[in-house]
């Protein structure tokens, strides 16, 4: 009887395909806005121009999108390796997968400074 009950409790390696994966109704509505991230890296770039509403929009759904699309492919390569954690490496695959030649390289070698850094400032800070 033990020994039923402990697989139970084990983490399943069957995945659902992502095709036949139900997702909630909160889960498909959920989109972030950046737009004010957006409007601050533009005044970065260049104080003195500006954006418009709309365009902020369509940079917005493309930012959601990607994010979509990277996620996506990540489960896949999760659910792939037998898996039941999301790892850093299944999201760098993701990124050399989804993105063409110099581009991935670039955004895993960005992405995996920006973690750095927030590690690093996290542990520095005093409590």
């Amino acid at each position: 009887m033990a020994k039923s009950n402990i697989k139970k409790n084990k983490c399943s390696r069957r995945h659902q395909k992502p095709s036949s994966r139900k997702r909630s109704q909160s889960c498909t509505d959920f989109s972030r806005n950046y737009s004010l991230y957006i409007r601050r890296v533009l005044k970065e770039v260049d104080p003195q121009k500006s954006i418009s509403s709309h365009t902020v929009d369509i940079m917005n759904t493309m930012i959601n999108n990607i994010f979509e699309r990277i996620s996506t492919q990540a489960y896949d390569l999760m659910c792939f390796r037998n898996r039941c954690t999301l790892t850093h490496e299944d999201i760098q695959r993701a990124m050399y997968m989804l993105f063409p030649g110099k581009r991935s390289k670039y955004a895993v070698t960005f992405g995996s400074e920006a973690v750095q850094r927030y590690v690093h400032s996290k542990n520095n800070v005093p409590r």
